[in-house]
């Protein structure tokens, strides 16, 4: 009997696109965050994409002592892959968006392939009552934001990660952004095999339709060939039928409260676990297996979460 195709779940818990006051189901704390990732990673998830919080206000927080508590809960507790942003959110610099993975060495992190207006202030409709008044302010400032990320960014993060055997999650928001990760590539900058994350439904980037993943996926196997594995992630209500697409078309998915708050219309989720669990039946579904952490990482070309540095 042949064996059937792996593949990846991942799980992003949190992150600068919602604000809790979109969702209670929303992780803020240290140990929230930590709670989530591993409910996710016992659900079925094999790589955990990490952002923090600022405990007290709820805002995206880039410092590496709130990511601390995060990762020593995740490591005692599993064995999932452990991805750190260095997106952060779009307000922030390249210098602070670096630093957590800078200081922990993760066996992933994420990597935006390109400057993109960032259009999160639809969400302003969705907000209802707001319990913290940087919500508001935070979405609008997006109607005037391009979120960075120069060539200049991109290189400067690949040499800073890189010599400490972190691999990276190409998050591309649009065509140009695959073409920008061929650019690094040639250039000898990264080494296969490529984890591209192609992302759809964000204001400015690339739509959800069915054309539209189809495009990323052809336009990724004629300029990767087999040198890459292919995840998506659809934004909000394109969550699960993007994770369907992908599973279908041979790739892996991306699921999580970073990514959409929702289970189905006009239904929060209840948590990251419940749309892992989701994710799950959607690939069990069509006959394919889920990825264990240790099967990711030989699929990745991991370092092992033995040589993670310590917090």
């Amino acid at each position: 009997m042949a064996r059937r195709r792996k593949v990846i779940i991942t799980c992003a818990v949190t992150g600068g696109i919602h604000t809790p006051s979109m969702s209670p189901a929303l992780p803020v704390t240290a140990s929230e965050i930590a709670e989530a990732a591993i409910g996710a990673a016992e659900a079925g998830a094999a790589i955990v994409h990490l952002h923090a919080r600022d405990p007290q206000t709820g805002q995206p927080d880039q410092s590496p002592d709130l990511f601390a508590p995060i990762l020593e809960a995740i490591r005692r507790r599993s064995d999932a892959v452990v991805n750190l942003t260095t997106g952060g959110a779009p307000w922030m610099s390249v210098e602070d968006r670096i630093r957590p993975a800078e200081r922990f060495r993760p066996e992933v992190a994420s990597l935006n392939m390109g400057s993109m207006n960032f259009g999160l202030f639809p969400m302003l409709r969705r907000l209802g009552d707001v319990h913290r008044d940087w919500e508001p302010r935070a979405l609008e400032a997006t109607r005037d934001t391009v979120f960075r990320n120069s060539f200049a960014d991109i290189e400067h993060m690949l040499r800073t990660l890189g010599p400490s055997g972190v691999r990276f999650e190409f998050e591309c928001y649009d065509t140009s952004h695959l073409y920008n990760l061929g650019h690094v590539l040639d250039r000898g900058l990264v080494r296969p095999p490529l984890f591209i994350q192609t992302v759809f439904g964000i204001l400015g980037g690339i739509g959800a339709h069915p054309d539209d993943v189809h495009h990323m996926r052809r336009t990724a196997d004629r300029l990767f060939g087999g040198s890459y594995q292919w995840s998506a992630l659809g934004a909000g209500r394109h969550q699960m039928p993007v994770a369907a697409m992908a599973a279908a078309m041979g790739g892996h998915v991306r699921v999580g409260l970073e990514d959409s708050l929702w289970s189905g219309p006009g239904r929060l989720a209840a948590s990251n676990a419940e749309q892992v669990v989701t994710a799950r039946r959607i690939v069990e579904g069509l006959g394919l297996e889920i990825a264990t952490p240790d099967e990711a990482r030989e699929m990745l070309a991991l370092k092992g979460a033995d040589l993670l540095a310590a917090g």
